[in-house]
């Protein structure tokens, strides 16, 4: 299946061909595909991005990330899960902040056991979906039927 977000971007083979790249590279990076989720679905509910967060509820929980962990993404509190939760609050803090991150919020990260490197892997993740959640936001593509029971509105 070809996400409807991959047509409201095709129209621009600039952004098409930068997000494709992003997402290749961010998916053979160093986090699983549940970490990469986490910070995808908090993401999209951090910008408010109604077919980002269906979607990315579908494939968290396809990941097999606990239903409590994914409703508490889509109700804008972290995971229970302690490095989870590190990465749902630092992608974040990330965006919130627009990158200004203070010392508080890395040494969280890092406390919970991640490095330097993944930190700046996150930035490449939280790119990824700034692409996918503006498009989104901008050109309001139709949620597909798989993924109709996770709509979600801020």
């Amino acid at each position: 299946m070809i996400p409807n977000i991959a047509g409201a971007i095709a129209p621009s083979p600039v952004l098409i061909n930068s997000l494709v790249g992003l997402l290749q590279r961010v998916h053979g990076g160093s986090f699983t595909e549940a970490q990469i989720q986490i910070i995808l679905l908090t993401n999209a509910v951090t910008n408010a991005c109604s077919w980002a967060v269906a979607f990315h509820t579908a494939l968290a929980l396809k990941e097999g990330l606990d239903q409590a962990d994914v409703n508490a993404i889509r109700e804008g509190r972290p995971p229970k899960h302690r490095q989870y939760a590190a990465l749902s609050i630092l992608a974040r803090c990330l965006i919130e902040k627009r990158g200004h991150l203070d010392d508080r919020d890395v040494d969280k990260f890092i406390d919970a056991g991640f490095g330097k490197d993944l930190l700046l892997e996150v930035i490449a993740v939280v790119a990824a979906s700034t692409i996918t959640n503006y498009t989104g936001s901008v050109t309001k593509p139709p949620v597909e039927v798989p993924f109709q029971a996770y709509v979600w509105s801020k």
